[in-house]
């Protein structure tokens, strides 16, 4: 299995790793990754690996076979051999930007407290489909709503429960297209506010800011009509 760093470090740029295999498609796998792998709605990290005098671009990364984490580079080229010990350093500003927007996502399931059958994650943007069949009346008020909750500054934590335990909360579940990342037998809560100001509490798998103001400025985009009862509302970062 891939040690997956990037859950007790998202905000680790660099470290060492050990290249434990190759994938048939040229991916490589290591020991241990701060590279998050797509999934969730979250795109997969990008940036390179150093060895030598060798510079290895990673276009992104994937979910591999049980529990291996793949890097796939941006064009075929030489792979650093089994058991190479190699630098890995992400492409920070557009991870950074993937965990602001997830973070704001929350958020915005805070202050659209309707279920969420789908959603989507860019260094730009984010949405999320809400099961709501009228758009809201006030556009400007839910922007206002949002941004409050942001500069509220609250600290962005997580918690472990068991599948089990999960299975008897049904409703820390928001989404109703993508199931809670199960199987293993624990689930990772991620916790918006803390004690008598938590606002929020899902399970979630991706990367988070350390606290909501980290998010920065917002806007609400469109809000498109997606089916009878569906409605995309798009949230984008201002800077």
């Amino acid at each position: 299995m891939t040690e997956m760093l990037f859950r007790s470090d998202p905000y680790a740029r660099e470290t060492i790793g050990t290249v434990v295999a190759h994938t048939a498609e040229g991916g490589i796998v290591l020991d241990a990754t701060i590279f998050y792998p797509q999934g969730g709605g979250q795109p997969g990290d990008s940036g390179a690996l150093h060895w030598r005098d060798q510079i290895l671009r990673i276009a992104t990364t994937l979910k591999g076979e049980g529990d291996q984490i793949v890097l796939v580079p941006a064009e075929p080229a030489g792979l650093p051999p089994v058991g190479t010990a190699l630098r890995q350093a992400l492409d920070w500003e557009r991870r950074f930007r993937h965990m602001r927007v997830h973070t704001g996502l929350h958020l915005l399931s805070v202050a659209i407290p309707l279920p969420v059958s789908g959603g989507a994650i860019s260094s730009e943007k984010g949405r999320l489909d809400f099961d709501m069949p009228e758009a809201p009346e006030d556009k400007e008020a839910l922007e206002a709503a949002l941004q409050a909750l942001i500069d509220r500054d609250l600290p962005v934590t997580e918690d472990w429960i068991t599948d089990a335990e999960l299975d008897a909360n049904p409703g820390l579940v928001k989404t109703m297209s993508v199931a809670p990342p199960k199987g293993q037998g624990r689930v990772r809560l991620v916790r918006i506010g803390q004690g008598a100001a938590q606002i929020d509490l899902q399970p979630c798998g991706g990367t988070h800011v350390a606290t909501t103001g980290e998010i920065g400025r917002i806007r609400i985009g469109k809000i498109e009509k997606k089916g009878a009862r569906n409605r995309r509302v798009n949230m984008h970062l201002v800077d």
